[in-house]
């Protein structure tokens, strides 16, 4: 009796983290998501710069999904080109996470042609005065610097991560146990 009440138990958790984390990837973007609009943006820049850019300001083609959406920063001087909400026209080296870190300068100086990378800081989502440890991606391409500001918070994904793990646990009186 006891290892059927664990068996339900546990199969009612794993549904609860079933739904809500259908319930996240309807209203934010994954990792996997973030990176691929990036590769487009990439390909985007390459193939007509002012052109890609018009489309990142505006959302365009694509890039602004959910909470998905990018920034483009001229490589030279760290002016921003490309942003669909705010900050077109400053300097990316200024912006900081709100527990100071200097994701900003952090991007400038580590931003490498052909290789994207990630960087981590905390930021409020929308609405909110909470931070949250959040992360973007980015690369250079050509005479910019572009990324994916994900409103997706590290801890979503890695809730995500999570509940793929929860989903291959066995439970006592399972067959395999």
């Amino acid at each position: 009796m006891l290892r059927n009440l664990a068996f339900v138990v546990g199969y009612a958790v794993i549904q609860v983290l079933s739904t809500t984390a259908s319930v996240w990837a309807a209203d934010f973007g994954t990792a996997e998501e973030a990176k691929a609009m990036l590769e487009k943006a990439v390909a985007a820049v390459k193939e007509d710069k002012a052109k890609a850019l018009d489309m990142f300001n505006n959302g365009g083609g694509g890039f602004k999904d959910r909470d998905l959406y990018l920034f483009c920063a001229n490589a030279s001087d760290g002016i921003i080109t490309a942003q669909p909400y705010m900050n077109k026209g400053k300097q990316l080296r200024d912006i900081k996470g709100k527990h100071g870190a200097p994701f900003g300068e952090t991007i400038m100086q580590n931003a490498t042609e052909g290789t994207i990378k990630e960087t981590t800081y905390w930021w409020p989502r929308p609405g909110s005065d909470e931070p949250f440890e959040k992360e973007t991606l980015y690369t250079k391409v050509g005479d910019q610097i572009c990324g994916v500001l994900p409103g997706t918070y590290v801890r979503l994904w890695h809730k995500a991560d999570m509940l793929n793990a929860l989903t291959n646990v066995r439970f006592w009186g399972q067959s395999g146990h």
